[in-house]
C-alpha cells in the first residue's frame, strides 16, 4: 500500500519537473500574467545556429511525399510535391553531433521555374535553455542558391512574441538519395 505522504512528495516532484522541462510556464493564468508584463518587459536578440538533417532515403527516413500534382513526375522542378519532415535539428552536421530540436512541418516544390520550396516548419527545441520552446519559420527556400533567407513569423516558450529571419546554406546534398545537411543561422527578437 502507497503512503499518502509518498503520493503527495512524487506529485510534487512531477509538478517541478514538469515545469523544468518547459522552461516557462504554459498554463493559461501564466499566460494571460505574462501578457500584462509585456509593456514593461525588455526585448531580447538570440542568435540560434544548428544542423537540419532532412533524409529522404534509407531505412528510417525523416521526411517524407506525402501527395504530389499530375505533371511532379515531368516537372523539371517537382513542381507540386508535398513532404511531411520531422527533421533532426543538431549542433554540427555530423549525423551523430548533439540534438538540439526537431524541424517538424512541411514543404513542397512551388516554383515551376527553380528549385523553390515553400517551406511552412516549427523548430522544436528539446534541450538547454530552449527546451520546450518553438519557433515558426514560413517562407520560400530557393534550394540551390548559396544562401536563402526565411522569416521566423512567431513563437512559443522561451520565444514568445518571436519574429526574425533565418538563413540556410546547404551543407551537404547527395544527388542520388535526396539527403540532405542545411546549415542554419537564426536571428530572432523576442522578449
Amino acid at each position: 500500500m502507497v503512503k499518502p505522504w509518498f503520493t503527495l512528495i512524487l506529485s510534487s516532484m512531477l509538478l517541478i519537473a514538469m515545469s523544468l522541462v518547459h522552461g516557462i510556464d504554459q498554463d493559461p493564468l501564466a499566460v494571460e500574467e505574462w501578457f500584462k508584463n509585456l509593456p514593461t518587459m525588455t526585448q531580447k536578440q538570440t542568435h540560434l545556429h544548428f544542423y537540419l538533417h532532412d533524409l529522404v532515403s534509407g531505412t528510417s527516413p525523416t521526411a517524407m511525399r506525402v501527395a504530389q500534382s499530375t505533371i511532379t513526375s515531368t516537372s523539371p522542378t517537382a513542381f507540386g510535391f508535398l513532404a511531411m519532415a520531422d527533421d533532426k535539428l543538431t549542433t554540427g552536421p555530423e549525423p551523430n553531433s548533439t540534438v538540439v530540436g526537431r524541424a517538424q512541418g512541411i514543404y513542397g516544390s512551388a516554383c515551376l521555374e527553380e528549385s523553390g520550396l515553400l517551406m511552412t516548419m516549427n523548430l522544436v527545441f528539446t534541450g538547454g535553455d530552449y527546451n520546450g520552446s518553438t519557433l515558426s519559420l514560413l517562407g520560400r527556400n530557393a534550394v540551390f542558391h548559396p544562401y536563402r533567407e526565411m522569416p521566423i513569423v512567431g513563437g512559443s516558450g522561451v520565444f514568445r512574441m518571436a519574429r526574425g529571419v533565418a538563413t540556410a546554406k546547404t551543407h551537404d546534398f547527395n544527388l542520388t538519395s535526396g539527403d540532405a545537411v542545411v546549415e542554419y543561422n537564426v536571428m530572432v527578437v523576442h522578449y
